[in-house]
């Protein structure tokens, strides 16, 4: 197994951190033979503010330092965006033209051997029974133009803790973690043409169905509702052209 570098602060994070959560959560993690050696995206769904703490959980007992697209609001806030940004997390302005800014500086670190995890949805979902919803296109995007793969990973379990939007925690009794990594997304189909919003959304598209799908199998039920659409929920904030742009991990 390759030996990946982890920033100082999420070692002192880890310090901390994850004594309590295995203390307060039980884990039931499957699939981690199918993550690849070098870089690559990892795409999970997103169902509570508490679940980037149990994915980063994950990664590091797997080898992997945690380094997310975070919304550019938390990486720039005052008292603990520097925290943020020590550990290494990359701003994301969502729904703005500095997007792209901030997949240049993705597909950077993938190709420099890195580990980006992006929530395709974007968001927490706002589907009532917690299933996801459809997917924003950068992380197919930056699968794409860097030839690297793109892994999903299913979480259900974190809801429990922390309901999408709610502010009560709820750490006991312990809940179950479940963990699912799935094979990378097959994208052969879409190697070599131009990433045209056709091709990234048929791609995105294939992404999601493979979540629901593997959270249909964990859950052991399918969505009775229709997926939610997530270009129809309300722009985010951000932050952009007020902030510094995003490290490149190419220098």
């Amino acid at each position: 197994m390759v030996k990946r570098p982890v920033p100082l602060t999420i070692k002192i994070i880890k310090f901390f951190l994850r004594p309590i959560l295995m203390m307060t959560t039980k884990r039931d993690w499957q699939g981690m033979e199918n993550l690849p050696e070098g870089g690559f995206v990892l795409a999970p769904n997103h169902v509570s503010h508490a679940d980037p703490f149990l994915i980063g959980h994950f990664m590091l007992d797997n080898n992997i330092a945690p380094r997310f697209l975070t919304k550019d609001t938390l990486v720039g806030a005052k008292w603990y965006g520097w925290i943020l940004r020590s550990a290494e997390q990359i701003p994301v302005y969502r729904s703005t033209e500095g997007a792209a800014e901030s997949l240049r500086a993705a597909e950077a670190a993938v190709e420099a051997g890195h580990v980006v995890t992006i929530y395709p949805e974007g968001t927490i979902t706002r589907d009532p029974a917690a299933w996801p919803m459809s997917g924003r296109t950068g992380a197919v995007r930056v699968a794409l133009s860097t030839g690297k793969p793109v892994v999903p990973l299913m979480q259900w379990g974190p809801q429990e803790i922390l309901w999408p939007y709610a502010k009560k925690l709820r750490l006991f009794p312990r809940k179950t973690i479940h963990i699912r990594v799935g094979k990378p997304i097959d994208l052969s189909d879409f190697e070599g043409k131009e990433l045209t919003e056709e091709v990234l959304h048929a791609a995105t598209d294939r992404l999601m169905d493979t979540l629901t799908a593997m959270m249909a199998e964990v859950r052991g039920e399918l969505p009775s509702t229709p997926r939610i659409d997530v270009h129809t929920l309300s722009r985010p904030k951000s932050n952009y052209k007020n902030s510094a742009p995003p490290k490149r991990w190419d220098s």
